[in-house]
């Protein structure tokens, strides 16, 4: 390797050997290069101005951490088997998202490897590794790190990743990997040292704003969208998530998000399998999947936090926060049919007009929905997940909300037994303070926001930088053969295959998506209400969880819940004859008669089930 270096500014550069510094020559486009090539393995880093030592901002190798010099990365040498490897398209898969470090007992990715196959028998089809980019420290949810092209040495460093990804291909699993491009972490960031990457014209909630839009941008552009690239030809992964575009800030002609999603359209072509680009963004703005060519930025598919807010507040109650716009079964209806809630309407959380509607014909698998995700279990208080306060039939309703819609359904690691284990909020930074204020800055934002209220009292927030911290958020793995999860992760599995099998099920189609509940009155339902009444949380209800039928309509096939304390009898409207797929406790089916010509279903307390249709026999 020849090292080379961007550094506009500078007046001298000079490459690190150890304690030898060799001058560097510079060119008129602001690259500084050294003569000859540096061997693999060799460890470098370069001086500005006669300053100390920085690693290389394009480093794909930092064993000795950020602060450390850089090594040089063979990625030729792996001899990869996945030659047959033919991709993933991620719109209308099954993705699941986990964290390295908490994955399994050892924290790595070979051990992460050794548990691919528990993903295979679930039917999952994409794993997603939250970000391995290098940051300070042992441990951390990874939206800190500094290095965009390195992988954090304590998960393996870089040669761990495309054993891991060589050994999801040879079992059937594409890879996504979660990658941060609006900011860098607080420890360990030279970039400064060495050109204009950042720019106070702009700026995020994390510190300063990446420079795409200024003087010098052409090149931190460059470094973004090489980084993105190499992720896809040396490691061979599949999909990319995009962290929190919305605050990628770039007033220039062309977004970066378009210039990045041109250029994977580009390789993809060239490689010969799907590679997709998925945006996290909370602006409720189809813009992330318009065409580049019609002014948008391309992307393959895009989170819908909405269907997460309305599935979870209906079935807890919880309306603190950005919940308060939720909980009832008519905005349920809305995210499961429309996508986003806010969608040009008032937001009381924002405390302004929200979103843009998604435009008729949008295929609903490009937007990725789930009921638990690292943010909405890690970032509240206790790091609690949906297990540790709602009952197994609640936690299936879930599931089959998520896994049975007209969306790409995402799961988080352990959702699928009903994980007791939380994941918190955890650090490991080494600067007493830093670590002092991240500490104090954690108390402070769970201040309010109704925590106190949820719990039932006062709280104490775990401590992010306390060993302990990380360590229970590992996943016990011994939790899935015991019997409730197990029972539970079953049930995953019923609902997985039911996607994949019933056309009705997998299908991405949202006008052949409706919802019914008891007490419904809107325009265009009959308003039966089974036997009972709606529940505490009815639309004029203020908070708690909805108590009621629900069903969710999928073409043909339905997904009859009951979030109620009592047995329900359930229409099952228009269709049929209909038949029992799955059923989270036993479901009893009502054939029409004389004084209903639909088909019913006699649900329990907190029953769920899954139904598929088929046309009756023609009469002769």
């Amino acid at each position: 390797m020849q090292a080379r270096v961007w550094a506009p500014r500078a007046r001298a550069v000079e490459l690190v050997l150890g304690d030898e510094r060799r001058a560097m020559t510079r060119a008129d486009d602001g690259w500084w290069a050294a003569d000859g090539e540096l061997a693999p393995g060799t460890d470098y880093a370069f001086a500005v101005d006669r300053g100390d030592p920085a690693p290389d901002p394009r480093s794909a190798w930092q064993p000795a951490g950020v602060h450390g010099p850089s090594r040089v990365f063979d990625a030729s040498a792996h001899a990869w088997r996945d030659t047959g490897w033919s991709g993933v398209d991620v719109r209308g898969a099954v993705v699941y998202e986990l964290h390295v470090g908490t994955f399994t007992p050892e924290g790595t990715l070979a051990a992460a490897a050794q548990r691919l196959d528990h993903l295979v028998s679930l039917g999952v089809d994409v794993v997603e590794l939250m970000p391995l980019a290098a940051f300070n420290g042992e441990h951390g949810w990874g939206y800190d790190g500094v290095g965009l092209y390195t992988v954090h040495e304590p998960y393996g460093g870089p040669a761990a990743l495309q054993e891991f990804v060589d050994a999801a291909h040879g079992l059937g699993l594409a890879v996504c990997l979660d990658v941060v491009h609006n900011h860098l972490g607080p420890s360990g960031n030279y970039l400064g040292v060495f050109g204009p990457y950042f720019t106070d014209a702009h700026h995020t909630p994390w510190g300063a704003a990446i420079n795409l839009d200024g003087r010098g941008s052409h090149e931190v552009r460059r470094w973004i969208c090489d980084s993105a690239l190499r992720w896809f030809t040396d490691f061979h992964v599949d999909a990319l998530r995009l962290d929190a575009v919305h605050a990628l800030i770039d007033d220039s002609p062309t977004h970066l998000l378009a210039q990045l999603s041109d250029e994977v359209a580009a390789l993809q072509e060239q490689l010969g399998r799907p590679l997709s680009l998925i945006a996290e963004t909370d602006l409720n703005d189809t813009v992330s999947l318009t065409p580049t060519s019609q002014g948008g930025w391309g992307m393959t598919a895009q989170w819908a936090d909405d269907v997460h807010h309305a599935v979870h507040a209906l079935v807890t109650g919880e309306r603190h926060g950005y919940y308060v716009d939720f909980g009832t079964p008519e905005v349920l209806r809305t995210a499961l049919t429309e996508v986003f809630v806010h969608a040009g309407t008032f937001s009381t959380f924002r405390g302004r007009e929200w979103g843009r509607p998604v435009p008729p014909g949008t295929d609903g698998h490009r937007f990725v929905v789930f009921a638990s995700d690292h943010d909405q279990v890690g970032n509240r208080a206790l790091g609690d997940r949906p297990s540790e306060r709602l009952d197994p039939g609640a936690l299936a309703a879930e599931a089959a909300l998520v896994l049975l819609s007209p969306f790409t359904p995402m799961l988080f690691m352990g959702e699928e037994w009903g994980a007791r284990t939380p994941w918190m909020y955890f650090t490991d930074h080494p600067e007493p303070d830093l670590a002092q204020a991240v500490r104090e800055g954690r108390r402070r934002e769970f201040g309010g926001h109704g925590w106190t209220a949820l719990y039932g009292g006062d709280i104490e927030v775990p401590d992010p930088q306390a060993p302990e911290t990380v360590e229970r958020s590992r996943l016990d793995w011994s939790e899935p053969t015991r019997e409730t999860h197990a029972e539970l992760l079953d049930w995953y599995r019923e609902l997985v295959a039911l996607r994949r099998s019933d056309p009705d099920l997998a299908s991405g189609d949202l006008t052949a998506t409706s919802v019914r509940f008891e007490g419904d009155d809107a325009p265009g339902t009959d308003g039966e209400a089974g036997h009972g009444e709606a529940g505490h949380g009815a639309p004029d209800e203020p908070s708690g969880p909805w108590e009621g039928w629900l069903v969710v309509h999928r073409g043909g096939a339905r997904v009859a819940i009951n979030l109620a304390h009592g047995e329900r009898t359930v229409p099952l409207g228009a269709g049929g004859p209909f038949t029992v797929e799955a059923a989270w406790s036993p479901a009893t089916l009502l054939p029409p008669d004389d004084e209903d010509p639909t088909t019913r279903l006699v649900l329990p307390a907190r029953g769920v089930a899954v139904l598929t249709s088929s046309p009756a026999d023609p009469v002769d």
